[in-house]
């Protein structure tokens, strides 16, 4: 029986860039690193979307990787995001991440040229068949204008390497069709910091979050209630995260997060365009929100 790659709260972390937007900020994304292993966290997901691994170069992003798996040394899982809307892209970053030693591969859909189902599951066969680290699918259509089918999740469950999914299409109803069609070591992730308990009442393993980059021991201890089975008290964290969500996501993800980790702080680097600043009214919404939050802010 094929084992969950991590349960609990796995932060997609951000990617510190230095002023000027053109290289990473190893110093600080270690700084980052340390905060979440202090506080935690389960499991570090690298060069995600919210790590804007869509505007790194190949060479950036193996790098990047590098440095977090180092940095980590073991005393959380990595997850190593190595989607691309080229497949043999998607395979050089995922041999890639293998070798340097990530636990696991967060593979996004296709995007822009998109696939039809038939051809999500020969991309996601095409790479399972050339690594041996687990992958984790990921399904966010708002970002990519490709959802995963129910269907395809079954196909693709019976893949010895394809271990679950980050789950981020929204269609909550969804959750209990691909827990009962691909089997109980088909594991799911929520990728929506406002789902979190939901999916793991429905056997959900825990999140890849947006919100432990602000608030990792928060996550850990509300997924941590769940996975013990404490619904009751989990519900109760879920609720009060809320507004904290809503305000992370005023604007596209990471804009929100990297200008709250500022506010507590915490060097979260320049924004690469065409991501820009937050607005000033959406900046004061956020501090106000996490403050409200009991957060306390240094900016």
């Amino acid at each position: 029986m094929r084992q969950p790659v991590f349960t609990g709260a796995c932060v997609a972390i951000t990617t510190p860039f230095t002023p000027d937007g053109s290289k990473v900020d190893f110093d600080a994304f270690a700084a980052q690193i340390e905060r979440q292993i202090a506080g935690g966290t389960d499991a570090i997901c690298v060069c995600g979307t919210t790590g804007e691994s869509a505007t790194q170069t190949m060479e950036e992003h193996k790098l990047t990787t590098e440095f977090c798996i180092r940095q980590v040394a073991g005393r959380a899982k990595v997850i190593a995001g190595c989607g691309s809307n080229d497949t043999a892209a998607a395979v050089e970053l995922a041999q890639h991440a293998e070798a340097a030693g990530a636990d696991g591969l967060l593979m996004v859909t296709p995007y822009y040229n998109k696939a039809t189902q038939t051809g999500l599951v020969k991309h996601y066969t095409y790479v399972a068949d050339r690594v041996n680290t687990p992958i984790i699918l990921y399904n966010v259509p708002s970002r990519t204008g490709c959802n995963i089918a129910v269907s395809t999740y079954e196909a693709l469950s019976k893949h010895p390497n394809i271990v679950g999914v980050k789950e981020a299409s929204g269609n909550f109803s969804a959750i209990p069709d691909i827990r009962k069609r691909c089997g109980d070591d088909f594991y799911i992730w929520s990728g929506n910091d406002d789902q979190v308990v939901p999916l793991m009442s429905l056997g959900g393993k825990g999140v890849i979050s947006v919100v432990s980059n602000v608030a990792p021991e928060y996550m850990v201890r509300m997924t941590h209630l769940a996975l013990e089975g404490r619904f009751e008290e989990a519900a109760r964290m879920q609720i009060d995260l809320i507004d904290l969500v809503n305000a992370l996501f005023i604007e596209v993800n990471p804009i929100p997060v990297k200008a709250a980790m500022a506010m507590l702080g915490l060097d979260s680097g320049a924004l690469r365009m065409p991501l820009c600043e937050i607005s000033e009214a959406n900046a004061a919404k956020l501090r106000q929100t996490l403050l409200d939050f009991g957060i306390e802010l240094k900016h």
